[in-house]
């Protein structure tokens, strides 16, 4: 059974860091494509980051590059997402997706190609 399990998430001042980790259970993360996608209030579900099978291209959304960085440790069965220079807008919450169909497959940032989801870890940016 596919799990996942996001945390690290919290209360950060502008301009600081954090770092997700979505810990993986049921499948091995390095076969699979892996998305990090966020959820502000009163906002859609959007996609931040995602890191392809093996290895395979990451993405990033435009506001995420050059301060994020996703990352994935297969001894863990773990991808991370590094978060620096920390804005309000990168307020919300914060989910791991996956999918069975992503197999050995390049990510995408469409969160309609994810059908496994972990529950989210909460981000507030604020001072």
């Amino acid at each position: 059974q596919v799990q996942l399990v996001e945390s690290g998430g919290g209360l950060v001042q502008p301009g600081g860091s954090l770092r997700l980790s979505c810990v993986a259970s049921g499948f091995t993360v390095d076969y699979y494509a892996i998305g990090w996608f966020r959820q502000a209030p009163g906002k859609e579900r959007e996609g931040v980051s995602c890191i392809s099978s093996r290895d395979g291209p990451t993405y990033y959304a435009d506001s995420a590059k050059g301060r994020f960085t996703i990352s994935r440790d297969n001894a863990k069965n773990t991808v991370y997402l590094q978060m620096n220079s920390l804005k309000p807008d990168d307020t919300g919450v914060y989910y791991c997706a996956t999918d069975v169909e992503l197999l050995f497959k390049n990510c995408v940032l469409f969160s309609d190609e994810y059908n496994d989801w972990g529950r989210g870890t909460q981000v507030t940016v604020s001072s």
